[in-house]
């Protein structure tokens, strides 16, 4: 048995099937059985909420941004990768409506938005996330991140996940000062995003989205992993074969419930519905369970890059060695076997 006496669950605010699972009480119930109570990070005090970044925590099941997992991983956390998952959610490059930019050629020359470091490279997420969605945009119009200006904004130095970090008044790095007209674009992503960019009047001069070639949105969430540390692995893969059971489970159930669905993810991204609508188009709800197919390893490969040539991480990571795959399979099996005799009976 390991030493383990409570597991942690935690994760963006974001459309995921982990959430999903856990909104339904179906990972506490399936904890329950093996006698474990499991608590939510993001219900936690601040000095614990920190392992959301650092997975420093050997009751912690992740599922989240890749740029704090991969991250944590440079780092040395002995974090283990169980599946990846990607969630088509509104990227876009924001602009004024009167700014002449309607395309990524003509972001030729902007002024564009670039949070600032945070206190650690894991925290400086939002950083990563417009340096690699401006990099995708403009690569769709034939230029390069040499062919902007970035202008830094303010970001939170301290990013939290804890219970205190519910109260705070979010603002999307560089929205504001879009609205001021000190910078000509903004990246974007997700539904609270899409509230404030129509809060402001702006407007999509790239969707990122609707680009089909999928390296082109390759970011923190795309693809977003579900990471375990090492140690639980080890000693109880049951518990782990049993959060990817009730994870996949959750995903079957999204595919013909989008109204629930929808619902979950407006108290998730504490957004409205027609935010929620916008930001999460079309069947993404058929398409939550997670993998760890070779493309989707390969777009990751995508993200390691990027965050390591600029800067993010510690060390190089080695994704294949990262990857666990035999949880996945065997939750695969489970739930197959579990559906088997149900029928049966």
């Amino acid at each position: 048995m390991t030493s383990v006496d409570k597991l942690w669950y935690t994760r963006c605010p974001v459309p995921t099937a982990s959430g999903l699972a856990h909104n339904q009480g179906w990972l506490a119930e399936e904890f329950r059985a093996a006698g474990l109570e499991i608590g939510v990070l993001q219900d936690a005090a601040p000095e614990l909420a920190e392992r959301h970044f650092d997975h420093r925590l050997l009751g912690l099941f992740r599922e989240g941004g890749n740029v704090p997992a991969l991250a944590a991983r440079s780092a040395g956390a002995p974090t283990r990768l169980i599946g990846l998952t990607w969630i088509e959610e509104w990227q876009s490059i924001l602009v004024r409506a009167d700014s002449g930019i309607a395309n990524a050629a003509g972001l030729a020359g902007a002024r564009v938005a670039l949070p600032g470091w945070a206190e650690t490279r894991a925290k400086s997420f939002p950083r990563a996330m417009a340096l690699h969605g401006f990099k995708g945009a403009l690569s769709q119009g034939g230029l390069t991140l040499d062919d902007v200006t970035f202008v830094e904004v303010a970001a939170q130095v301290r990013p939290s996940v804890g219970r205190d970090a519910g109260a705070r008044a979010f603002a999307w790095p560089g929205i504001s000062e879009l609205a001021r007209g000190e910078v000509d674009a903004v990246y974007a992503k997700g539904a609270r995003a899409a509230e404030q960019a129509a809060e402001i009047g702006a407007v999509v001069a790239v969707d990122l989205d609707a680009h089909p070639d999928v390296r082109t949105r390759v970011n923190n969430g795309t693809p977003r992993p579900i990471t375990v540390h090492e140690r639980l692995l080890d000693e109880r893969p049951d518990l782990v074969v049993g959060f990817l059971v009730q994870t996949l489970r959750a995903a079957e159930w999204a595919r013909g419930d989008l109204g629930r669905v929808r619902e979950i993810l407006s108290a998730e991204t504490r957004s409205g519905a027609g935010a929620v609508a916008t930001a999460y188009r079309g069947d993404f709800h058929h398409s939550l369970h997670p993998d760890l197919s070779e493309h989707r390893l390969d777009l990751l490969r995508v993200q390691k890059d990027f965050l390591l040539v600029h800067g993010f991480l510690d060390a190089d990571v080695d994704v294949a060695a990262w990857a666990a795959h035999e949880p996945l399979a065997a939750a695969r099996a489970r739930l197959a076997g579990d559906l088997a005799g149900a029928v049966a009976r």
